[in-house]
């Protein structure tokens, strides 16, 4: 009686993790969000139902065994080779080389629906350059005909819905991979080397992301947020984001514009309309309406952004954003309302 329970626990405990980890999370990858998830989430239904079927088969034929009578030696005799060499052949051999040799073909099936760095497909421009740092991402937009109507962002990929847009990718440092569980399937970004994919939305929302490839300590918190949105709404906020950082009109922003532009800040961020033009760390000419920090790791609030000023390293250690303790009182203080308006 006490084994069966610690068996019925066991079945349980693995049953609600995984629940827990495939079917109801933040990134739920069978639950597509576009056309290109949408073919990879019938393939991982197929293999889940499938599985799960030979799961409760083998455990039937466990408890089956652990349950029947074994009488005695006596009563086995004369023992029947044919029959069990037959048993074995079929459920040891036939049966799981048909599920694998099926799983394979529609794997590569699947696979043929995402010619990855094919240029014949994506024979015209990529519509958004993505590039991965460690630990962040930066997004340049492509719409538009000239250079000055381009845009480039951080850590938040705004798509807008019903539209296949075509995406390049690249890194400037080591091996990242592009994973939006709901969007699309895995795609590295390897040095030296362009990958091209095209991703189309179906229902507006927010979609996370993450860096799918061991990047580094910060591994785990360079998170994409993807935020699809109807036509016209991507239009009005690509509208907006084209242009330059207005110029603050609060005394207190105006004095944290100065500690900005007097300061190292300048080195590594841009805000365009304004002298900084620093190419190591993200954009900042929209900081302000950006949902998250530190790669979404931390929520966009006053307080995060003060802790994330003077300590970098003590929320994101062995990041590029060093700590600025520098910045304090009222300084800081106009600093940190600068960055909330720049909107």
């Amino acid at each position: 009686m006490r084994s069966l329970r610690r068996i019925a626990v066991g079945v349980l405990s693995c049953a609600s993790a995984l629940g827990v980890a495939g079917c109801r999370g933040v990134q739920p990858m069978l639950a597509p969000g576009g056309p290109q998830a949408q073919s990879i989430a019938r393939l991982g239904w197929f293999i889940l139902i499938t599985f799960s079927i030979v799961t409760v088969v083998m455990w039937v034929l466990i408890f089956w065994v652990a349950a029947r009578r074994r009488g005695t030696l006596e009563e086995h005799a004369p023992y029947d080779a044919p029959a069990d060499k037959r048993w074995i052949v079929f459920g040891g051999f036939f049966v799981p080389t048909v599920v694998l040799c099926t799983i394979f073909v529609l794997t590569l099936n699947t696979m043929r629906k995402f010619p990855m760095g094919d240029h014949e497909q994506h024979a015209g421009p990529p519509m958004i350059t993505i590039t991965g740092h460690q630990w962040w991402w930066e997004i340049e937009y492509h719409f538009g005909d000239t250079v000055s109507e381009h845009v480039v962002d951080a850590n938040e990929l705004h798509l807008p819905t019903g539209q296949p847009i075509d995406i390049r990718l690249q890194t400037r440092d080591v091996i990242h991979s592009f994973w939006v569980p709901r969007l699309h399937g895995k795609v590295d970004l390897v040095p030296g080397f362009e990958n091209r994919i095209r991703v189309q939305v179906d229902q507006p929302g927010l979609y996370r992301g993450e860096c799918g490839e061991y990047c580094g300590p910060q591994h785990a918190h360079m998170i994409l947020l993807v935020d699809a949105q109807p036509p016209q709404a991507f239009q009005a906020w690509l509208a907006g984001a084209r242009k330059p950082a207005a110029a603050p009109t609060d005394p207190v922003a105006a004095h944290g514009k100065d500690v900005f532009m007097t300061n190292a800040c300048v080195l590594c961020h841009s805000i365009r309309g304004t002298d900084a033009h620093g190419l190591v760390g993200p954009d900042l000419t929209h900081v302000g309406s950006r949902k998250a920090i530190a790669a979404n790791s931390y929520p966009n609030s006053r307080g995060y952004l003060e802790a994330w000023v003077t300590h970098a390293q003590s929320m994101k250690p062995d990041a590029q954003m060093p700590n600025v303790t520098a910045f304090t009182g009222d300084d800081l203080r106009a600093l940190v309302t600068y960055l909330e308006g720049l909107k």
